[in-house]
């Protein structure tokens, strides 16, 4: 005779297993963004094209991920907005947890002069009051997923070249794929560096949407002319 509690709690084992791995986890974390083909998601996420697809046949095998296609190009996305918030609170336990976590966290995460960042209600009000520009410094096709309205998206790879875009006098927010992302801690010393007013939100545009505020999507981004 079976016992459904313990087929429910194998299930429940399944997706902890297919979780336990630091690429697959990382994979999720880069979907949260928005969809992508393998291709982007082995080259960011450091793994060759064969690597990422065996992780990613792993997922969708339990329906963490789904695909569409466009022509010969395959897709793959969160299978729902469930799974980003499994991702998050994964990352929140961890850090809550673990003194290793917290530690890395206190020391390559945190603002680089021990200044608060910005919250999402007060960025929001002064975006709607035109008192700051923000800065998107993730990659092109995250900015083109879904980003803060009003955003200038200048990768962080692209910032130190591209800095004489951005005016002296006005306060600059970078922000990135969330808490556990390095790029806007790396916006801000390289704003900070070249004598410009920085600083960043921690929260990330899921976060930001999450809260109620606007998301816009589409490739261009405003002009600072």
């Amino acid at each position: 005779m079976t016992n459904p509690k313990i087929e429910l709690f194998d299930g429940f084992a399944r997706i902890g297993k297919v979780l336990a791995s630091r690429s697959r986890l990382l994979l999720l974390d880069l979907l949260s963004q928005g969809e992508k083909p393998v291709e982007t998601l082995a080259e960011q996420a450091g793994l060759s094209v064969p690597n990422a697809s065996n992780h990613l046949r792993e997922l969708r095998a339990t329906s963490l991920v789904r695909t569409r296609r466009d022509g010969q190009q395959i897709y793959y996305r969160l299978a729902s907005p469930r799974v980003r918030k499994l991702v998050r609170s994964l990352q929140d336990v961890a850090h809550e947890s673990l003194a290793e976590v917290r530690e890395l966290v206190s020391d390559f995460y945190q603002d680089p002069d021990a200044l608060e960042a910005v919250g999402m209600e007060t960025l929001n009000r002064r975006v709607q009051e035109g008192e700051v520009i923000v800065l998107d410094v993730r990659p092109p096709d995250e900015y083109a997923a879904g980003h803060i309205p009003g955003a200038v998206s200048i990768p962080i790879g692209e910032l130190e070249q591209r800095l004489q875009e951005l005016p002296a006098g006005q306060e600059i927010v970078a922000y990135c794929r969330g808490p556990y992302c390095l790029f806007s801690r790396q916006a801000v010393e390289r704003l900070r560096s070249h004598g410009l007013r920085a600083c960043r939100m921690e929260e990330g545009v899921a976060d930001w949407e999450d809260r109620g505020f606007p998301v816009a999507a589409g490739e261009s981004s405003r002009s600072l002319e």
